[in-house]
Parts: C-alpha cells; structure tokens; sequence
C-alpha cells in the first residue's frame, strides 16, 4: 500500500460532503472503484442498509454491513439486476478506457428509479491537476497520468442520457469549477 498524498484526503472528503445528501437511509448502496480501503463505504456505513464496494485495488472483506469485491472495472458487475438503490462512481469514470461499459453496467445493477451519483473531473481541471501533480507534488501523479479524458456538462450529458439511457439529469461544477457532480436516475 502506497502512502497517500496530502491533498488526496481533503478532496475525498470534499467529495463526501457533496455525495452524503444523495444517500437515503437504510439504502444498498454500490460503490464502484472504492479504491484500496473503500473510504467512503465505511464512512457512510452507520447510515446504510448494506454497502459493496469493488475495485482492482481493494482486498476482499465482508465485515458487518460492508463487503468489498476484488476485480477490474472492465468486466461485466457481478451482481443481479436492480440489486442497489444508489450507486457512486467517484473520480473513476475518467479512468476507465469504455465509459460506456460500466455505465451500462451500472444501470442494469441500479433498481427501477435508482440513482447513480457521480464525480469527474472538468475540461478545466487538467492543467491544474497536472500542475498540483507533476510540479507541486500534491497529489499523486500516477492518478492524473491515468486520466483518459477530462468532462464538462454537455459530455456528461451525452454519455448519460442519450447513450446510457439515464433520466433527470441534475448537473453542478464544485471545487471552484475543477470538477463536475452529477446525479442520474434509471
């Protein structure tokens, strides 16, 4: 386990305050790329009904109302159609080589009216998240490196509704415009 850099948690957390008003008591939740400790399911686990994590990255734990799933992003989600209420997609969409896939995905996963909340990064954001990254050393590197795009509203728009097939599409800049918040519902 690499040691994170310090201005990794204060973003994360950023993102949390952004994501909890999203998450309905007693909900299942899903969270997609939970990354190595799957933060934000065991943040929000006293609020939950139950909570899945999976990620490339995570060891497999099942502990109380949390379980985390060990596998890449690229192969099909393995869990029964509609088995979530809420799903969050956080800083993982832009790293992923076929959006497409996992949104598809995702939507299979979510149950009728269930929402999908998400973050990505902004068109705007690279130059500064290249800079925080290579320059300053603030964040991790290989993180940014690993970007296959960046997003404004209109892209996210595309990919979700008219691709993906995703409803009530509510969009919002934070973070000073750097990153975008999306909800959608299926």
């Amino acid at each position: 386990m690499t040691r994170e850099v310090w201005l990794e948690p204060i973003l994360r957390q950023l993102r949390l305050r952004q994501v909890l008003p999203h998450l309905p008591v007693g909900c299942r939740l899903l969270d997609v790329g939970c990354g190595f400790s799957a933060t934000l399911l065991k943040a929000v686990s006293p609020r939950i009904h139950q909570g899945v994590g999976i990620d490339y990255k995570v060891q497999p734990m099942h502990q109380g109302n949390l379980q985390t799933i060990q596998q890449q992003l690229t192969d099909r989600l393995p869990f029964p159609d509609a088995s979530f209420d809420v799903v969050t997609l956080l800083a993982v969409l832009e790293h992923l080589e076929s959006e497409q896939q996992i949104l598809v995905e995702i939507r299979r996963v979510l149950q009728p009216n269930g929402k999908l909340v998400l973050t990505v990064p902004s068109i705007w954001a690279q130059p500064v998240l290249e800079f925080l990254a290579y320059r300053l050393k603030w964040i991790d590197a290989r993180e940014i490196r690993d970007h296959k795009r960046y997003y404004d509203r209109s892209r996210l728009q595309q990919s979700l509704v008219e691709q993906a097939q995703f409803r009530h599409f509510q969009h919002r800049y934070f973070q000073w415009g750097m990153n975008n918040f999306c909800t959608v519902v299926k």
